[in-house]
C-alpha cells in the first residue's frame, strides 16, 4: 500500500510502506530519490515506520503520516532527518496523540487534517502551534 502526491512541478512522491521511506521522481526521471526515511523501520528522526499519506507544500517540505510511529513528520527540502509535527507522545486518544494516522490534508488557512484511523476520527491541527 502506498500513497501518491504530485506537486506543482509534476514531481511524483510515493510513500513506500514496505521500505519505510518516501520516494520522489522528478518529471522525466528514470530513478527516484529518497526524501524521507529510508533508514529501515524505527522511530528516530531519520526513520519512518509504515509511512502512509504524504503531502508536499510549495517550499518542497514533505509531510508524512508515519503510521507505525503514530505521528506526523515534516521533512524540509534536502533534510537528512525529520521533525515531529504531531504525535510525539506515543499512541493514544488524547488530542495531541494519534493512533495509526493514515492520510493528511491542508485547508486554505494552513490547518493540517489527519485521518487518525484507529481512533476513528479526523483531527485538525494548527501547524503554527500544532495544537488541535
Amino acid at each position: 500500500l502506498g500513497y501518491i502526491f504530485v506537486d506543482q512541478d509534476y514531481s511524483v512522491y510515493i510513500s513506500d510502506e514496505k521500505n519505510h521511506r518516501v520516494m520522489k521522481w522528478i518529471k522525466g526521471a528514470t530513478e527516484g530519490i529518497v526524501v524521507a526515511g529510508g533508514q529501515d523501520a524505527g522511530n528516530d528522526l531519520t526513520q519512518l515506520s509504515r509511512p502512509r499519506g504524504v503531502l508536499v507544500d510549495q517550499l518542497g517540505t514533505v509531510y508524512v503520516a508515519d503510521c507505525g510511529n503514530h505521528r506526523v513528520m515534516l521533512w524540509s527540502k534536502g533534510a537528512k532527518q525529520g521533525i515531529v509535527v504531531v504525535g510525539e507522545n506515543n499512541e493514544g486518544k488524547r488530542s495531541n496523540q494519534l493512533y495509526h494516522p493514515q492520510d493528511l490534508s491542508f485547508d486554505q488557512q494552513g490547518n493540517l487534517y489527519v485521518v487518525d484511523c484507529s481512533n476513528s476520527r479526523i483531527q485538525r491541527f494548527n501547524t503554527d502551534s500544532t495544537s488541535s
